[in-house]
């Protein structure tokens, strides 16, 4: 017999790095404890026009860029802004929207706000207001998301009692797994099902994706800083030609990253796993999207899974230790698994896993008796995919026709853990060698800026560090087709150690294709950024966005570079215009709304 339900809810979700998604699941779990029938999917995997007949559904949507809703939100959201939809078509809905930003960017929460305002004006009512979840909370989006929840499960309840005779079940019973995890004897599987997804593709006759990625030859991978210079960056290029992959100046690659072979035997050593092991791998729930088999092929092997899936080299969110809680009966682990799973602990969680960046296959190897007898259907629950890495594309199919570059800075750096703390996607690229014949899973998609397609208005371009790559596609693209008007401000520490590319922009000033304007903030003992270059060029990029309509475009480190440089252009308007400083803001303000100043910006 079924349990008895008291309302079915729906809990959608848009996540770019999967904070969102894995707040919604929580959701998810909790709605289970108070005897709701739930389901849990992003946006897009919806199916939008069934919206009309729903009673009650959660919203669970991050920020990204400059205010951009997520990939897996784009197509929901599109359709929700039809104007030819209703204003009665939701007002059968009774919804709630929990935003996951970070106040220290322009449009803090922007999506979850206008997604709030937008499914007010189609007739649905808010159970509470927007949440506001933000990383630069002291306990970061806990902070907000907490009591929030708190809030909605007391809102949620009044409309919608528990069945009768039933009460919200313990938070201390273990929920059912998401996925069903059967094993497969060797012998049932003929060895052409077993391939290796890091060989190459053939031809594709359709546009890779992030469920079909196109597996590119590395043709070459060369450091474009001084070998004695503390940052790595390097200028990295693939071969896909009968890819059929087309872009333009400002797409984003996306590059599907794996486990390196040391992490992944740590990993099936500290949890006991026979990595030759074959499974399938199949959702619960019918609502649950499956993987897509280019993660998870059926059948795949316990090592595949591992290597290629499980992110055990992340930084572990609250719910990892929640649900690994569970299955803790080693006294000590559990206390202090419940401890770091609890809204008190999140300071002590803080000091332990976040501050120092301790990754997931630490963390196991620091709790060994709940690590090694975790059962492994629970391990898709307890541990989240490793998500693909966005990177702006830095070549030009004019220039660059079969293949595609990027410009990626090396992420190595120290905590008070011994072991030095090294990004994913970036260690597991730097290390290739383009003499072994290594390809690498890929995509792209659409950045977030665009460009005129009048080739007669200038552009200018602030891209300090590796903000100069969407740039360096777009100077080949216009150099190609003898398109002048082209200003780039590049900033980095020193002439001499991290000036990338110097050659290619002097062959470009020396054709008349590029003005330059360079920052080197050691080489001098004051500090001197793309700012200070942007006020001393006032006079000209006032005469060019004012008379001559120039588009400004920046890119790269979302810490304080953004601001600052908003701050020199308001400066640099304010002085040569002769306005006011309010009068500066609005002039910028509206530049900005007319996708004449564009932001691409990252953390």
């Amino acid at each position: 017999m079924e349990e008895e339900i008291s309302q079915r809810l729906r809990i959608l979700y848009g996540s770019q790095t999967g904070t969102s998604q894995d707040v919604a699941e929580r959701l998810g779990r909790e709605a289970g404890r108070r005897h709701f029938g739930a389901s849990v999917m992003p946006m897009d995997k919806y199916v939008m026009t069934d919206l009309i007949k729903e009673t009650l559904v959660i919203f669970v949507v991050s920020t990204t860029g400059q205010g951009d809703e997520p990939d897996n939100m784009r197509k929901f959201w599109r359709f929700l802004l039809r104007r030819d939809l209703p204003k009665d078509s939701l007002t059968e809905l009774n919804f709630a929207v929990l935003g996951l930003g970070d106040s220290s960017y322009p449009k803090f929460n922007y999506v979850a706000k206008r997604l709030n305002r937008r499914l007010i004006q189609l007739g649905g009512r808010g159970l509470q207001p927007v949440g506001l979840a933000d990383d630069q909370h002291e306990l970061g989006p806990d902070g907000a998301t907490d009591p929030w929840v708190k809030t909605l499960w007391e809102k949620v309840l009044s409309l919608y009692p528990l069945p009768p005779g039933k009460e919200i079940i313990s938070s201390t019973q273990i929920p059912p797994p998401k996925y069903r995890v059967t094993m497969v004897p060797s012998s049932d599987v003929p060895r052409s099902n077993l391939n290796d997804p890091s060989q190459h593709n053939g031809a594709s006759s359709v546009a890779p994706s992030a469920e079909e990625p196109y597996h590119a030859r590395l043709l070459s991978n060369e450091r474009v800083t001084a070998t004695n210079h503390f940052q790595d960056v390097r200028l990295i290029k693939f071969d896909i030609r009968g890819s059929n992959i087309t872009y333009s100046p400002g797409d984003v690659m996306m590059i599907q990253p794996r486990n390196s072979d040391e992490s992944v035997q740590a990993f099936l050593s500290q949890l006991n796993l026979d990595p030759d092991q074959l499974v399938t791998v199949k959702p619960n729930d019918p609502d649950t999207p499956e993987p897509p088999d280019c993660l998870i092929p059926r059948p795949c092997s316990i090592r595949h899974l591992v290597t290629y899936y499980f992110d055990i080299n992340g930084i572990p969110r609250r719910s990892f230790f929640e649900l690994l809680s569970f299955h803790a009966e080693n006294e000590l682990e559990n206390e202090k698994l419940v401890e770091f799973s609890s809204a008190e602990g999140q300071q002590e969680l803080y000091d332990y896993c976040n501050r120092p960046r301790r990754t997931t296959l630490e963390i196991l190897q620091d709790f060994p008796h709940v690590s090694s007898t975790v059962p492994l259907q629970y391990l898709f629950d307890i541990i989240p995919p490793i998500t693909p890495r966005a990177f702006s594309i830095a070549s030009s199919p004019l220039s660059h026709p079969g293949e595609l570059h990027i410009l990626m800075a090396v992420v190595r750096y120290r905590t008070k853990i011994v072991k030095p703390r090294e990004g994913l996607c970036s260690n597991w690229l730097a290390n290739m060698d383009a003499k072994d014949d290594i390809s690498v899973p890929i995509w792209t998609k659409t950045g977030t800026i665009s460009f005129p397609g009048d080739p007669d208005i200038p552009l200018i371009m602030v891209g300090p560090g590796t903000g100069v790559a969407p740039f360096r596609s777009l100077i080949h693209q216009r150099s190609t087709r003898k398109v002048k008007g082209n200003i780039l401000f590049f900033g980095c520490r020193s002439r001499t150690k991290d000036f990338y590319l110097e050659d290619e922009w002097e062959m470009f000033k020396k054709n008349g294709f590029l003005e330059l304007f360079t920052a080197f903030s050691r080489d001098q003992e004051d500090k001197c950024y793309v700012q200070h270059r942007i006020e001393e060029q006032g006079g000209l990029l006032w005469e060019l966005i004012e008379q001559r309509k120039a588009w400004v475009y920046v890119a790269g480190n979302a810490k304080q570079m953004p601001t600052g440089v908003r701050d020199a252009l308001c400066s640099v308007v304010q002085l040569e215009g002769g306005i006011t400083e309010d009068a500066a803001e609005a002039y910028i303000a509206e530049l900005e709304r007319k996708k004449r100043l564009q932001m691409e910006t990252w953390s």
